[in-house]
């Protein structure tokens, strides 16, 4: 139970890595916080850096996940800590620690980023096939629809979908599925402002609307 505990905080710390504002820092030495959404995931280390510190970032983002189911599993065959550990790393991400800071109204808080990548990374971990499923996909619904934000919110999606089949048909264990319904939950409430934005029609849009563009001409 130590050795299963342990595993969880390091795959918190894990998560916790910030390579968003790593590669941004390192790529053009920018504070990545303080651009755009402030997130340190891929999609705001592209607004800050450009892509190849965009697509650097979410394949490091997306292996510390993976890297954290691998740790379970050379531990333990539960597979409760096999999600879990995933889970923690995605928390860390979102919430790291290496990214404490105090408030102007002098509050603590922890940034990071939205969960998207080391989500994917916990997919990719726990069967690796499903990494390959998820990112053409991701790549549809972000060219389709326009928005980063329901892109990262479909990645937990897809990833449920996935289990859901695949424990259906007896070759996963149930929890896996269990995994997707709780890493969609810890994405939504990173991304409470976007899901606001795009309430309000104020998020950021970065798909291909031809009627507006034809509309401005006119």
């Amino acid at each position: 139970m130590w050795m299963q505990g342990l595993v969880i905080v390091l795959s918190y710390l894990i998560g916790s890595i910030p390579f968003g504002w790593i590669v941004v820092w390192l790529f053009a030495r920018k504070d990545v916080r303080q651009v755009a959404s402030g997130r340190t995931g891929g999609t705001n280390a592209m607004r800050a850096a450009g892509f190849g510190a965009g697509l650097l970032t979410a394949i490091l983002d997306i292996l510390k996940g993976a890297s954290t189911v691998w740790l379970a599993r050379a531990v333990t065959d539960n597979p409760w800590i096999h999600i879990l550990a995933p889970l923690a790393a995605i928390l860390g991400h979102n919430y790291s620690i290496f990214l404490l800071e105090r408030t102007e109204k002098g509050r603590i808080r922890l940034r990071g980023g939205a969960g998207g990548a080391p989500c994917a990374g916990g997919a990719f971990g726990l069967w690796p096939w499903s990494l390959p499923i998820i990112i053409p996909l991701g790549f549809v619904i972000f060219f389709g629809v326009g928005y980063a934000s329901v892109t990262t919110m479909s990645v937990a999606l897809i990833a449920l979908l996935i289990f859901l089949v695949r424990a259906w048909l007896g070759l996963a264990p149930w929890q896996y599925v269990l995994y997707g319904l709780l890493a969609e939950g810890l994405l939504l409430w990173a991304l409470r402002p976007n899901l606001q934005a795009l309430r309000e029609g104020r998020e950021r849009f970065h798909g291909w609307r031809p009627w507006k563009k034809q509309k401005t001409q006119a």
